[in-house]
């Protein structure tokens, strides 16, 4: 069935404008309003947008060129939206870099980007320094640190920088803003080209509505999701539309995370289904105030109806399910605050001037019956342009009329409803981060003692899936499970870590040589009792 969404208005036609002047519009019309929180330190939307202002002119003197790539490794902070809008002012794009990962995942994304120039934050130096060995392309590095005497660092630059920046002509239809990286449906990450335009469609495609997930200029936003990431990227750009203030976190933790909304009265709470389940089970949660929330907002990973209910419950407020990802910058679905609409357990349907269609898992050709599980494909102003120098996965992921495959199993009902249901890619969902099975495989048989190796996701109340690896031993070396998920550790981000490991004589494998995983996570479910 294919759906041209009617539930949402239509917003055409979808005038063209670089993301920055989102911040510079606010900063006009708002520019003694704080815009950010971050621990003791705060700034307003004008210095906000001065700040970037002259760290776009710093970043033009020292030669980034209008599409050059700049690293930003950074948890949230101040700086990194500074340093964001600075370089898209600049005309470069940023490729935001997760700043738990380690040397080699740095390394990767720094090349495949060919990323000229690495923002780093000083807690994360040391690691980006071990790293720089591996990126012949990156040609310096400005470090975000307090108090620094060197000339090159972060806010150096942007003292000595000039007030004015040059202007710099952008084709937002064409032009990226942004270039995260995702591993799609398969495979190592690949970096997302998403366009200015697809994200300020997308803003408005969530924002521009009539209920409670309208941000405004007197709402409080505490934001623990990673900027780095789509999800918390997409948030910061809402809330400087808007004028609302950002309370940041550098990390999650609950205490602190609870404290924060009670303590800055949070309008709105964004965030995922693990921390949705640990707010439900947190003791003595009425400790907290949380009576200023408006708005619940899960995406990232499915949830159940009944959590969906038990976190409405626990904070007396609606809650609604939003369905999206890197490749789509990053919303396809939401769900209706209004009761009358609002149906727990799914994501809703699809947001404005966006169209869906599910088509069968056998053949990828046949669009199949409302209620019937198939592969979610969309397409709108909001899908990405492509992968960056990948033209392979950009056609294996966008048909030649548009239509990007998902790879996730859904059904749709006849109002348009979409529940997820699994996942077609072989991606892991840990608490809202994509882990690819390969990389993981990859690694693996660099052990010694390891002649063989597949990853498949294992269902985890709390985390939604951990990774588990299934792994054919040598015979000539003695292993062990906890020397194998050790060797892991030391290479990879903590969400990548091997959390289980089962000894098995050999892989499942098709006879052009493909790990068939769905074989073995099949196995797992039936293992367990779960339904297939």
């Amino acid at each position: 069935m294919t759906l041209t969404q009617t539930t949402w208005q239509s917003l055409s036609p979808y005038h063209s404008y670089p993301v920055f002047q989102l911040l510079q519009k606010t900063a006009e019309r708002l520019p003694n309003k704080v815009a950010i929180i971050d621990g003791e330190k705060k700034v307003t939307y004008s210095q906000l947008n001065a700040y970037s202002d002259r760290l776009g002119a710093a970043l033009i003197s020292m030669g980034i060129k209008k599409g050059a790539h700049v690293g930003i490794l950074s948890p949230n902070c101040i700086e990194f939206e500074v340093a964001y809008y600075g370089v898209a002012k600049a005309g470069a794009v940023a490729t935001t870099i997760n700043p738990g990962y380690r040397e080699m995942e740095i390394a990767h994304q720094l090349n495949v980007s060919g990323a000229e120039l690495l923002i780093v934050h000083e807690s994360l130096l040391q690691t980006a320094v071990s790293a720089r060995g591996e990126t012949p392309e990156l040609k310096r590095l400005v470090v975000i640190e307090e108090g620094s005497d060197n000339a090159e660092s972060f806010w150096s630059l942007i003292e000595h920088a000039p007030d004015q920046i040059p202007e710099i002509p952008i084709n937002a239809e064409e032009d990226l803003a942004i270039l995260p990286f995702s591993s799609g449906t398969t495979g190592l990450p690949k970096g997302v080209m998403l366009t200015h335009q697809s994200i300020a469609a997308n803003l408005r495609q969530f924002f521009d509505r009539k209920d409670d997930a309208v941000m405004r200029p007197d709402d409080v936003i505490v934001l623990h999701l990673p900027l780095f990431h789509m999800y918390g990227n997409f948030l910061m750009h809402g809330a400087v539309r808007a004028g609302a203030t950002q309370v940041l976190m550098d990390r999650f933790d609950m205490e602190q995370f609870l404290t924060l909304l009670s303590k800055y009265r949070g309008t709105h709470l964004y965030t995922v289904p693990p921390v949705a389940l640990g707010i439900t089970q947190y003791p003595d949660v009425d400790r907290f105030d949380l009576s200023s929330i408006r708005a619940a907002v899960l995406a990232a990973a499915p949830m159940s109806g009944d959590l969906q209910r038990q976190l409405s419950s626990s904070l007396g407020t609606k809650v609604i399910q939003v369905y999206g990802m890197t490749e789509l910058s990053p919303v396809a679905n939401s769900d209706f605050f209004d009761d009358s609409l609002l149906r727990p357990g799914t994501v809703g349907p699809a947001v404005a001037d966006t169209e869906e269609k599910i088509v069968d898992l056998e053949t990828g050709t046949r669009e199949v019956a409302s209620g019937e599980a198939g592969e979610l494909w969309v397409r709108g102003p909001q899908v990405m342009k492509g992968y960056f120098e990948n033209a392979e996965a950009t056609a294996e992921t966008i048909t030649h009329d548009g239509w990007m495959r998902t790879g996730d199993i859904v059904k749709m009902d006849s109002d348009g409803y979409v529940t997820i249901l699994d996942r077609k890619k072989e991606l892991i969902k840990y608490k809202g981060f994509q882990v690819a099975p390969a990389e993981l495989e990859g690694l693996l048989l660099n052990h010694p003692g390891i002649l063989d190796a597949a990853v498949i996701g294992k269902p985890d109340a709390e985390a939604g899936e951990v990774p588990k690896a299934f792994v054919v031993a040598r015979g000539d070396v003695e292993v062990s499970a906890e020397s194998v998920m050790d060797f892991v550790a030391d290479r990879v981000a903590t969400f990548k870590r091997i959390r289980e490991v089962e000894f098995i004589d050999a892989i499942p494998k098709n006879p052009s040589g493909k790990i068939l995983r769905r074989l073995l996570i099949e196995q797992e479910r039936e293992k367990y009792g779960e339904p297939r």
